[in-house]
């Protein structure tokens, strides 16, 4: 691996990602490009992972994706090897009602990512951050094969990449691929998405700054698995010569109620006592269940998830309660 060019970089997946890569080939040279200019945040989120990354082997840009130009000037100018497209807004909630914004966001910023490789003829690798989010509602765990219906802008959108990815790879001949991630978290979310917000609203009742939380339901299920273990995959999968699109998650389903047990008893906490059910939170036409069945990727790579969903917790736990939150 020489050069490699992350976009989303200071994401969860992008910190990740960066220090597996690393981890793996020191000598590596990283470009990210993000949305955000909180660069300081990701790199000490780097080092706090490991302290042995050299950080002079990473180039964060900023720049537009809708923009070709932008984007083709880039990709002519560090050719990267292997790319890595993690980048997009990525709230399910928020997507309702902005069509448009979630088009451009992530359908364009695709197509000029692509589109730029082929004009300049750069063999390198793409691998695709897809969603579980595009799959239909369905009894059963979800795989490669299985339909989808996508009901957000957010998930429309993905899907029109998925599909994409097909196109170009069959017809254009690109060594691309796309990675059907199904949720995953870390110490590293922001406290808008279910885990962290659970995980940091208990702490604030432990600590007397709230009194309650109010959750959508006890009963949906979904496969949460740790951000760590999906981009080890995603790092897997593009080692392969020939690129193939595979379902990342754990084939294991958790309830919020779980959650809820489990986080606020590692704080002395009874949740009963303090959660509250606000169905109103709820998104419409929301699947009860989103379970992934990873079987492909475990008989042709070998690779499971190896860290459970307590486990996560604790992460998310300790990081908030004993790190810096300046981090």
């Amino acid at each position: 691996m020489n050069k490699i060019l992350i976009t989303g970089i200071t994401g969860q997946d992008g910190i990740f990602l960066t220090e597996k890569i690393l981890s793996s080939y020191p000598e590596a040279k990283i470009y990210g490009i993000s949305r955000s200019y909180n660069y300081q945040s990701f790199f000490e989120k780097i080092q706090f992972l490991n302290k042995k990354i050299n950080l002079d082997n990473i180039e964060i840009l900023n720049i537009d994706l809708k923009i070709y130009e932008d984007v083709n000037n880039i990709i002519k100018n560090i050719k990267p090897a292997y790319l890595y497209n993690l980048m997009g807004p990525s709230s399910v909630s928020n997507s309702i009602g902005n069509d448009i914004y979630y088009q451009e966001n992530l359908e364009n910023s695709f197509e000029n990512i692509v589109k730029s490789v082929i004009k300049n003829n750069i063999k390198t690798k793409i691998f695709q951050a897809s969603s579980s989010e595009m799959f239909a509602n369905s009894e059963k765990k979800l795989d490669e094969n299985s339909k989808f219906l996508p009901r957000s802008p957010y998930s429309k959108s993905k899907l029109y990449i998925h599909n994409k990815i097909q196109f170009y790879r069959e017809e254009e001949g690109l060594n691309i691929c796309s990675g059907i991630m199904f949720n995953h978290e870390s110490e590293f979310r922001p406290g808008s998405f279910l885990l962290m917000k659970i995980v940091s609203k208990a702490i604030d009742i432990k600590k007397n700054k709230i009194n309650k939380i109010k959750v959508g339901s006890l009963d949906y299920v979904r496969d949460w698995s740790f951000a760590k273990d999906i981009m080890d995959a995603a790092y897997l999968i593009t080692e392969q010569d020939y690129l193939q699109d595979y379902v990342l998650g754990s084939g294991k389903g958790t309830k919020i109620q779980q959650i809820l047990e489990y986080v606020f008893s590692s704080l002395d906490l009874v949740w009963t006592d303090f959660v509250e059910i606000d169905d109103s939170i709820l998104r419409k036409d929301d699947p009860i269940s989103i379970i992934s069945n990873p079987i492909k990727i475990k008989n042709d790579l070998d690779w499971q998830t190896t860290h459970s969903f307590e486990n996560v917790l604790d992460r998310m736990i300790n990081f908030q309660t004993n790190t810096d939150q300046e981090l």
